[in-house]
C-alpha cells in the first residue's frame, strides 16, 4: 500500500517542508482529500491568533470513526486493528480485527443512544487499559458525543473537578483495574467523586477484576448486560453521525499554572488529519507493521498514537494493560518478542527505569523485529538515548525523539525515522507545516546564532519556543473558558502560540527542548501544575504554606521538591511528610506525590510577597553557590536556614 503523502528521502522532506510553508492551505487541503468526507470542505483555513480563532476544513463534514474503522473494514476486514496484552502474563491476549472492532464500536454506540446520549453530550471515561476503553472512545466519536478520558491513577477529587467542569452526562468506568501487582478500585473512587457531580445521570460499569462494588439502582448498569441487549436486537451497525470539521472530538484535561485543571478541546477533522500524517511520516509506517505505544490512553499520547493515529492509517495498534517492570523488568521486551513488534514508542522515564536493571534481562529476548524506536513526553538524555539505541535497537533502528504537547494534538518536532538525521537529545526538525521560532522574554525573535550567549557554543541560540502559524490539530479552546485559552497560549507573544518550553537551536535548524519555563513540572512525561499541587498540600491541616519546584531526577526526569511551613515546633517530620503525601494522593493522585519534602520556617519572598522559586530551584538542584543576589528579599536569612537544613 503506497501512501501518497509519506516522505521517503531527506531531499523530499526539504521540498515538502518548503511547499508546506509557502502554501499551507494547498498542502493540508491535498492531504485532507485522502480521507472520507460526508461533505467536502470549501475552505481549508480561517485563523486569527489574537482571539484565538482557528478553523480548518470549514464547511466539511465527516466522522472520524469512518476513517478509523469503516474504510478499513471494507478493504482489510481481517487485519488486526487492536492487539491487547493483559497485565497478567497468564491471561489470554485479545485480538480485534477491523471488522470486529467496527461491530463492537457500533454496538456500544447503540448502548450510548439507549442511555439518551446525543451529539455534543460530554462523557467521562475512567477505565483500565483494556480494549473496551478504545471501544468506548470510538463509540463516543461515532455518536458525536465528546469524550473526556481521565487517567486511572487520578483521585476522586481530580475526577470530580473534571466531570463538573465539562458537565458530563454519563460516566463509563470499570469495577477495578490492574497495575502490576496492585488492584485499582476504579468504581469505588468514581463513586466517591460522583457525590459531588450532579450532572451525571448514568454510569456504565465494565466487569474487569470482580472487585466488590456498589451498583446504584437506576443509575448504574453493567457494560456486558447493556451490550447483550443490543446484540439480542440484532444490531451490528450504527450509522456514524455527521460532524462539522470544527465540532469538538474530545476534551483532555491538563495541569496549568493555576490550581484548576484546564480542558483542552480538539476538533474532529484537523486532529484526524494531523495525527494520521505524523503517525505515517514520523514512524515511517508500512502496511503490516505492529505499532506498540506504551502510553496510557488517559494521556494525549494514547489518544493520538494508540487510537486515532494508527487506526486512521489502517495499522495494528498494540495496547498493554500493565507496567514495564512487572512481573519483571523484561516485560516490554517479552511483548516485543511475542508479537514481533516493529515500532516501539515509549517514554524516557521508562527507558531510564529499565536501564537500572542492566542488560542481563535482555539476553533471551528476540528484538530483531524492531524497525523504529521512539520517545515521548520529555527530552531524552544522551545516556538513555545511547542505551536504547545500543541495547534495544542493536544500533540498527532509528530513534525518533518526538516533541509535542496535549495542546498540539500531534508531534510537532521530530526526526523522521531513517529519513532525516537523528541527533541524541535533539528533537531535530519541525514537521511539514510547523513553523517554530525562538523568542526572547520581550518577544523579540531570535535569528541565527548569537555568540554573546557565553555559556553556549557560538553556533547555538537559546530562547522560548513559539509557533507562528496554525496547524490542523492544535488546541481550539479550553472548555467553557475561551479567555483562559487566549491568556495561557496566545497572550504572551503577539500572534504566536507560546509552548511554555525553553529551547536551543543549532545552525542546521535542529531544535533541542530544554524544559518548561513556566510553573509547570514535567514528571515522568506528565505535566503537573505547581499551583494545583500547592493547593492540595496547603489543604492539609498542619500546613501553613508551601512552595513546589522541580529538580533533576534520575528516573522521572524531573522530581517534585516541596518546601513546607508547618504548624508548631518539634513535629514528627516523617509522620507529617507521610500525611502530606497521603493528602496529595487523595486530592490529585499518587503521580503528584512530592519526592522530597523539606520543612522550613519561612520561604524566600520579595517585599511584594512573591515566592522566589528560582532560589528554591537552585537549592533543590544542589547548586547553593549560585543563588544570585538575595539581599532584595524580605528576609535573606530564610535562604541561609533552608540551605543549612537540606538533607
Amino acid at each position: 500500500m503506497s501512501i501518497p503523502y509519506q516522505i521517503k528521502s531527506l531531499e523530499q522532506y526539504h521540498e515538502v517542508y518548503k511547499q508546506s510553508i509557502e502554501n499551507p492551505e494547498k498542502f493540508w487541503g491535498d492531504i485532507a482529500s485522502n480521507f472520507r468526507w460526508k461533505k467536502p470542505f470549501d475552505q481549508v483555513l480561517d485563523w486569527n491568533f489574537a482571539e484565538p480563532k482557528i478553523e480548518w476544513f470549514k464547511g466539511g463534514q465527516l466522522n472520524i470513526t469512518e476513517n478509523c474503522l469503516d474504510r478499513w473494514a471494507e478493504t482489510q476486514s481481517d487485519t488486526p486493528a487492536l492487539i491487547w496484552e493483559s497485565n497478567d502474563v497468564q491471561e489470554a491476549n485479545r485480538v480485534l480485527t477491523y471488522q470486529e472492532l467496527l461491530t463492537q464500536v457500533c454496538q456500544f454506540a447503540q448502548v450510548l443512544k439507549n442511555k439518551g446520549i446525543q451529539k455534543g453530550d460530554r462523557i467521562c471515561i475512567y477505565m483500565p487499559m483494556v480494549p473496551e476503553l478504545a471501544i468506548a472512545i470510538l463509540a463516543c466519536a461515532r455518536i458525536g458525543a465528546i469524550h473526556s478520558v481521565v487517567f486511572g491513577g487520578f483521585s476522586a477529587q481530580s475526577i470530580a473537578d473534571r466531570i463538573n467542569d465539562a458537565s458530563c452526562k454519563l460516566v463509563i468506568t470499570a469495577d477495578g483495574g490492574y497495575r502490576g501487582n496492585k488492584e485499582i478500585p476504579l468504581k469505588n473512587v468514581m463513586d466517591e467523586a460522583l457525590v459531588q457531580c450532579d450532572s451525571v445521570q448514568k454510569v456504565i460499569v465494565l466487569a474487569r477484576n470482580n472487585m466488590p462494588i456498589s451498583m446504584l439502582k437506576g443509575r448504574d448498569s453493567w457494560w456486558h448486560e447493556e451490550v447483550h441487549q443490543v446484540i439480542e436486537q440484532g444490531i451490528t451497525f450504527f450509522e456514524a453521525v455527521a460532524m462539522d470539521a470544527e465540532d469538538p472530538l474530545f476534551i483532555l484535561y491538563t495541569s496549568g499554572s493555576t490550581g484548576k485543571p484546564k480542558g483542552v478541546v480538539h476538533s474532529s477533522a484537523g486532529y484526524m488529519v494531523y495525527t494520521n500524517y505524523t503517525f505515517i511520516n514520523v514512524f515511517q509506517y508500512q502496511a503490516g507493521d505492529i505499532h506498540f505505544c506504551t502510553a496510557d490512553i488517559g494521556w494525549i499520547t494514547g489518544h493520538s498514537y494508540i487510537v486515532y493515529g494508527p487506526l486512521s492509517a489502517g495499522a495494528t495498534s498494540l495496547m498493554f494493560e500493565g507496567i514495564p517492570t512487572w512481573p519483571d523488568a523484561g516485560r516490554f521486551w517479552d511483548i516485543v518478542d511475542k508479537y514481533k513488534v516493529n515500532i516501539l514508542y515509549t517514554a524516557p522515564t521508562a527507558i531510564r527505569s529499565l536501564m537500572s536493571f542492566g542488560t542481563e534481562i535482555l539476553r533471551d529476548k528476540d528484538l530483531s523485529s524492531l524497525k523504529v524506536l521512539g520517545t515521548v513526553g520529555e527530552p531524552i538524555n544522551e545516556e538513555a538515548w545511547h542505551w536504547y539505541h545500543t541495547n534495544i535497537g542493536k544500533e540498527k533502528c532509528p530513534i525518533v525523539d518526538t516533541w509535542w504537547q496535549t495542546e498540539t494534538g500531534g508531534i510537532l518536532i521530530s526526526n523522521l525515522a531513517g529519513i532525516t538525521p537523528q541527533i541524541p537529545s535533539y528533537a531535530t526538525l519541525p514537521m511539514p507545516g510547523i513553523q517554530p521560532i525562538l523568542v526572547q522574554e520581550n518577544g523579540q525573535v531570535i535569528e541565527g546564532s548569537d555568540a554573546s550567549l557565553a555559556t553556549l557554543p557560538s553556533e547555538i541560540v537559546s530562547g522560548n519556543l513559539a509557533i507562528k502559524f496554525p496547524w490542523p490539530s492544535m488546541i481550539r479552546t479550553t472548555y467553557g473558558d475561551h479567555e483562559r485559552c487566549r491568556t495561557t497560549y496566545f497572550s504572551m507573544y503577539k500572534n504566536l502560540y507560546f509552548t511554555g518550553d525553553g529551547c536551543l537551536r543549532d545552525t542546521e535548524g535542529n531544535y533541542r527542548i530544554t524544559g518548561r519555563v513556566d510553573d509547570v513540572l514535567n514528571v515522568s512525561g506528565h505535566r503537573i501544575g505547581t499551583a494545583e499541587l500547592e493547593n492540595a498540600i496547603n489543604s492539609h491541616t498542619g500546613v501553613i504554606e508551601s512552595a513546589i519546584v522541580g529538580y533533576p531526577h534520575e528516573i522521572k526526569g524531573q522530581g517534585i521538591y516541596a518546601y513546607i511551613i508547618y504548624h508548631g515546633e518539634g513535629i514528627d517530620k516523617k509522620n507529617a511528610a507521610q500525611d502530606i503525601q497521603a493528602t496529595v494522593t487523595r486530592l490529585i493522585g499518587a503521580i503528584a506525590k512530592p519526592d522530597k519534602i523539606q520543612f522550613v520556617s519561612g520561604l524566600p519572598k520579595t517585599r511584594s510577597g512573591k515566592i522566589m522559586r528560582r532560589i528554591l530551584r537552585k537549592i533543590a538542584e544542589g547548586d547553593t553557590e549560585n543563588l544570585g543576589d538575595i539581599s532584595t528579599l524580605l528576609d535573606p536569612s530564610v535562604v541561609e536556614e533552608i540551605v543549612q537544613n537540606v538533607e
